[in-house]
């Protein structure tokens, strides 16, 4: 990994971000990257350790850790910090890229998880679209909460209940269902929702579509946590080949 340039745009104090790695050599190199883009990492290579400060208090806009670390695994570190009802993004950041690992950790609630080899620009670049969303602008507490039959999508408290029940969506989850809700009655396309999750303009996938498994594997997501919820769920309708749309009277 290479030294990446400060980001011009970036203003005010550095954002703090907890990074939890047992590579050691991997942590001091990124810590370089993330110090140029104007982030102030603080470091771990002990995964315990770095739960046990985030939960005495140690602030930060993100976690960013890798997946596969001895003693407590980036999921079983997750899972310890929602049990401990620490409320931050966790990135991973893994060279563990199956689908498989992807799919869960997104499911668990991760806000991101990017390939290693992906270069420090990308990388930067999708943490910055997480910790971006953390900071909510002051006119948050003014924007009316959003209600579509049975949905009802809290934006404050990025909550989503259908009949009163909750819907454990994860941020990216949130914002799409938000998203389509917002557009409800309009077909909406593979890449106006893609925009939603990584940001405009961003390029994934093999190929000049391949952006759209990402795009299915997020809406089946949604769509699997609404039917645990309730069994007869159907808002969320599909146009083949072109992308989703969210029913009016859903």
């Amino acid at each position: 990994m290479t030294m990446t340039p400060p980001d011009p745009t970036q203003s005010g104090p550095p954002k703090r971000l907890v990074v939890v790695d047992d590579d050691k050599l991997f942590l001091g190199v990124f810590a370089v990257n993330l110090q140029a883009g104007g982030y102030l990492p603080v470091c771990f290579d002990d995964s315990r350790a770095a739960l046990s400060a985030l939960i005495a208090g140690t602030h930060a806009c993100a976690c960013v850790l890798d997946l596969d670390m001895p003693g407590l695994d980036g999921l079983a570190f997750l899972r310890e910090l929602k049990r401990n009802e620490v409320h931050l993004p966790v990135v991973f950041v893994t060279s563990h890229t199956s689908p498989i690992f992807e799919e869960q950790a997104l499911r668990e609630g991760a806000a991101e998880f990017i390939d290693k080899s992906r270069g420090p620009g990308i990388i930067l670049h999708r943490i910055g679209l997480v910790t971006q969303q953390r900071q909510a602008p002051p006119s948050v507490a003014n924007i009316p909460d959003l209600q579509r039959g049975h949905l009802l999508l809290r934006r404050q408290a990025r909550r989503v209940l259908w009949n009163g029940v909750e819907v454990p969506l994860s941020r990216t989850e949130f914002d799409v269902v938000l998203y389509l809700a917002t557009e409800a009655g309009r077909d909406v396309a593979y890449r106006e929702i893609y925009d939603v999750i990584k940001g405009q303009g961003f390029v994934a996938g093999a190929g000049e579509e391949g952006y759209r498994a990402n795009v299915r594997a997020t809406i089946k997501r949604i769509r699997r946590k609404f039917e645990e919820v309730t069994q007869d769920f159907n808002s969320l309708t599909t146009y083949p080949g072109f992308g989703y749309r969210w029913r009016n009277d859903g």
